[in-house]
């Protein structure tokens, strides 16, 4: 009973994130500013799963964090990019080893984007033969590109073991990835490589560390609400009992 009540809810929820846009492989939404989040979307258990990325536009190109799930998306998504703002994607951070961060390092390597992950991130895609970056960082770094500035945080383990956040200090922007869940998740997903009981300690550091954030972005669902490390928590707190 319980596992057919699940899945009513997870139908529900997916029909509900595609509403009449059933057939959208990728979409752009404008966060704030210069900043843009791109979902694209994929199968996790035979259900379509939306995946956020964010992209932001300076005076000398395009960052992008994170790349689409959906590989038929990258050309689509820089090819919109340059049509809607006039500039190339210049540098790309993967925030950890799974597909629905990596998937598009190669591609855009060869388009002439500098790829990075942390050294740990590149660790395991080595040994998990999943997509590479060109580069890597061996600690917390920070990065300029064109007038903005952007924190590259490692917090400890928790989706996995090397899930980064990205933090964007001047506008309050958070970008957590799959280490926060969204408000609509009704549990914590893929947990196969995850450390529960780490977890809750590394989403603290984030509260402290980052204080007040206008804008949390999760790595999968609905981004526009602010209180999603604090469910995260929650759900954390319910899967322990």
């Amino acid at each position: 009973m319980k596992k057919s009540l699940y899945i009513i809810i997870v139908i529900a929820f997916t029909l509900s994130l595609f509403g009449q846009n059933s057939n959208e492989k990728l979409k752009i939404s404008h966060l704030k500013g210069d900043f843009y989040i791109f979902t694209t979307y994929n199968l996790y258990k035979g259900v379509p799963v939306p995946a956020n990325g964010l992209y932001l536009v300076s005076d000398s190109g395009v960052v992008m964090i994170d790349t689409p799930w959906d590989t038929t998306q990258f050309q689509p998504l820089l090819d919109s990019i340059e049509r809607r703002h006039r500039k190339k994607v210049v540098l790309c951070i993967a925030t950890h080893s799974h597909e629905d961060r990596t998937a598009g390092l190669e591609f855009m390597k060869q388009k002439g984007v500098k790829t990075f992950t942390s050294k740990q991130t590149d660790s395991i895609c080595k040994t998990t033969k999943a997509k590479r970056p060109e580069f890597y960082f061996t600690k917390d770094s920070t990065f300029k590109t064109g007038q903005y500035s952007y924190q590259a945080f490692y917090p400890g383990e928790g989706h996995t073991k090397d899930n980064i956040v990205i933090w964007f200090e001047k506008e309050k922007i958070l970008y957590g990835g799959c280490l926060i869940k969204s408000v609509e998740a009704i549990d914590l997903g893929y947990v196969a490589e995850s450390n529960l009981k780490a977890w809750p300690a590394t989403l603290k550091t984030l509260q402290q560390k980052f204080k007040k954030p206008d804008f949390i972005i999760p790595g999968h669902g609905e981004w526009k609400n602010a209180k999603s490390l604090e469910h995260t928590l929650n759900l954390l707190k319910h899967k322990k009992k």
